[in-house]
């Protein structure tokens, strides 16, 4: 199986060069579709696999030592495997039926940010890692300009400056860790951040701070509303499921094979969060169109997943599980709101909130659909994001300490802001008189091929709370992978496919 795992990043590759290549729109959104639910499929395969016989891994080309390039599996990186084939399928789904896909290389380059994304899940290498990061980037500058209005291209101005300026970061820290350690595969790096000295340990800092900036956390956090809603609803569905999560995918890997979850760091990850929490809930209120609400609302799910981090000391598994189950949750719930938004925008030709009046009484199941998932990001039921959220705070509570009170504390405040928020946008689009039938004729209505893949997520949010228990022994099946750093140093260095790849001081 472990020689099995490059065709997650070349089968997807050699798609995108026929995609390219085709001239004929109806093969290459099918290629955009079946892409997707290939990995999907391929990452239950995978998952099955890797919970039975731990991780897997293979060095390109059976290599040895540092110039191995190793592809590493657990149970974490197959779970996310997965989901993110489920985000990329539905945003694509959406993108064929709102016409996005009538320019040639659209279906291209989103099977390119795939790409980018399998290779990030599935490196155990950090330079290789920044590669991959790289691939994601690049057909993403395109996807954010395909369009080419104004405000998309400054927005898609802003979002090259920043992930450039970020990338380099990155590249820096991981030269200096090469530099300091004397090698950058994960393998050979677990621990290294307890035991490697101050130099290690600034190094990885470094990375640490390009992966935040990445996954929009507080302070660095404004650039992400600024540039997301700017772009169409699919791509900023793709990059709220895919870009985001890539980044706290890999903080979470970090911290757990390298740092070994040191509890020295709670205090700088419990600061951060609990700010984050508060502005992504709040700031919301203040912005003027749907999909900068939500872009907040993204923001301000970013800590829920990152705060476990800091309550993992004797209580590994609950908490890295629960900050997992919350990152599914908020790939799904965040990918509907973005995707029925995108479908009232396509209708009625705007998401501003002062052009948007009385949708509940002509378009119900558009309205249906949307309040769903915003109950599910508020945390009520029958929706996932009320397993996210008792589970994050049952596993915050554990520790019994007053920096846990303060957290849960913190979370129902942000999930009371979460609440105004979703009750603002609700009273402004939804409520309300009708909207001039000049303008918009009483017989328009969101057609239902638009709906659609939103109202897809919505049902898997309310499968994920209906199947809460096989949901949960599966993110305790990935955060066990996680936690088990001997067994993916042992993967990654002593595989037989792998080869032996050294590193140290």
């Amino acid at each position: 199986m472990d020689v099995m795992l490059p065709l997650f990043v070349g089968v997807p590759l050699t798609v995108v060069a026929i995609a390219a290549m085709v001239p004929w729109r109806s093969v290459r959104d099918a290629l955009a579709l079946l892409t997707p639910i290939g990995t999907a499929i391929a990452g239950v395969f995978l998952f099955q696999h890797v919970a039975t016989h731990g991780t897997i891994a293979h060095a390109v080309g059976l290599y040895e030592g540092a110039v191995a390039i190793p592809f590493v599996a657990d149970a974490f990186s197959a779970v996310m495997i997965v989901a993110t084939s489920i985000v990329a399928f539905c945003a694509n789904w959406f993108a064929i039926v709102a016409g996005e896909t009538r320019a040639r290389f659209y279906s291209a380059l989103s099977l390119m940010l795939l790409t980018g994304v399998m290779g990030a899940l599935l490196t155990g290498d950090l330079f290789n890692f920044f590669v991959f990061i790289e691939v994601m980037l690049l057909p993403s500058y395109g996807l954010l300009a395909m369009t080419g209005t104004w405000a998309r291209l400054s927005a898609g101005r802003t979002f090259v400056l920043v992930n450039l300026a970020t990338s380099t970061l990155l590249l820096i820290g991981v030269a200096v860790l090469y530099g300091t350690f004397g090698a950058v595969n994960l393998g050979a790096l677990t621990g290294a951040g307890v035991t490697g000295g101050r130099p290690t340990q600034i190094a990885l800092g470094i990375v640490l701070v390009a992966l935040a900036v990445k996954a929009g956390l507080f302070p660095v956090h404004t650039w992400l509303p600024r540039t997301y809603p700017s772009t169409s609803a699919s791509v900023m569905a793709l990059f709220s499921g895919l870009h985001t999560k890539v980044a706290i995918y890999m903080i979470f890997r970090i911290y757990a094979v390298v740092f070994d979850l040191d509890p020295r760091w709670s205090w700088l990850i419990i600061t951060i969060s609990l700010v984050t929490m508060i502005v992504g809930a709040f700031a919301g209120l203040g912005e003027n169109s749907m999909r900068r609400v939500l872009a907040y609302q993204m923001v301000g799910g970013m800590p829920f997943i990152l705060v476990m981090l800091a309550f993992s000391s004797g209580n590994e598994v609950a908490a890295l599980a629960a900050g997992i189950l919350y990152m599914l949750h908020h790939m799904i719930t965040l990918g509907a709101l973005i995707l029925t938004t995108g479908a009232i925008e396509e209708t009625y030709g705007t998401d501003l909130l002062s052009k948007l009046s009385g949708i509940a009484k002509r378009d119900r199941w558009v309205a249906a659909i949307f309040a769903a998932g915003a109950f599910s990001v508020v945390g009520f039921p029958p929706f996932s994001g009320m397993w996210g959220k008792v589970f994050v705070v049952l596993g915050i509570a554990q520790a019994g300490t007053w920096q846990a009170w303060l957290v849960i504390t913190v979370v129902v405040l942000a999930s009371f802001g979460a609440f105004l928020a979703m009750m603002r946008l609700w009273r402004e689009v939804f409520w309300g008189p009708g909207m001039n039938p000049q303008r918009i004729p009483s017989s328009m209505r969101v057609p239902w091929w638009r709906i659609a893949p939103g109202a897809v997520m919505v049902l898997m949010s309310f499968a994920m709370f209906i199947l809460a228990g096989p949901l949960l022994d599966t993110v305790r099946t990935a955060a066990e992978g996680l936690v088990d750093g001997n067994s993916y140093q042992e993967a990654v260095l002593h595989n037989p496919s792998a080869g032996a790849v050294e590193g140290g001081h």
